[in-house]
């Protein structure tokens, strides 16, 4: 599952591509993507990208007049740039973005369809989107700790919950925990000052 640091990378990658372009179209394949009915998905066609931005594990791509694209990758869904038109693959295409230099294809590998897509109006809107996890590259270390110790968890799910921590998932959970070589199932509050 896409987790904050690629979804950093896509939001760098797609950044030159479509900020300050024209969403001229958007393709849907199936009824399993869109999960929102207002505003409909045609609102957003003919809009520029004014923002992109990350909302926890999410893709928000900001169109003029405070429409929000709001992805969730989930497990198996990625994106691709392609050249303008492309075609949406039957077997994991699940949607189109048609922009005046090129296409971002919205896929996913296997069967299960859990990728989901949201057009929401307004800050309010994509506020709904974020589940408030602190921002751990922006914080401190004293908001940091507080935020880990308000609850007594076991280290694993502090690090995945995303009410906690934004961001984090699975995979960099055990990657953080190898790294700085404390066990999954520790409690947080028996921490010392130097672990956190």
């Amino acid at each position: 599952m896409p987790e904050l640091p690629d979804i950093e990378n896509y939001l760098a990658c797609l950044e030159p591509r479509i900020l300050g372009r024209r969403l001229e179209r958007v393709r849907i394949a199936g009824p399993s993507l869109l999960r929102s009915v207002d505003p409909p998905v045609a609102a957003a066609e003919g809009l520029r990208v004014d923002s992109l931005r990350r909302i926890g594990k999410r893709i928000a791509i900001g169109l003029e007049g405070g429409i929000f694209l709001v992805i969730h990758l989930m497990v198996g869904g990625r994106l691709r740039w392609r050249p303008r038109g492309a075609v949406l693959a039957r077997r994991g295409g699940l949607a189109a973005f048609d922009f005046e230099d090129g296409t971002l294809l919205l896929v996913e590998a296997g069967t299960k369809r859990r990728a989901t897509l949201h057009v929401v109006r307004g800050e309010a809107g994509l506020a709904a989107h974020d589940p408030g996890g602190l921002e751990v590259f922006s914080c401190d270390l004293a908001a940091f700790s507080e935020r880990i110790l308000a609850e007594n968890h076991t280290l694993k799910r502090t690090l995945t919950d995303p009410r906690i921590l934004s961001g984090i998932g699975n995979a960099y959970s055990d990657e953080i925990l190898h790294r700085a070589r404390l066990s999954p199932v520790r409690l947080t509050r028996k921490l010392a000052a130097d672990e956190i």
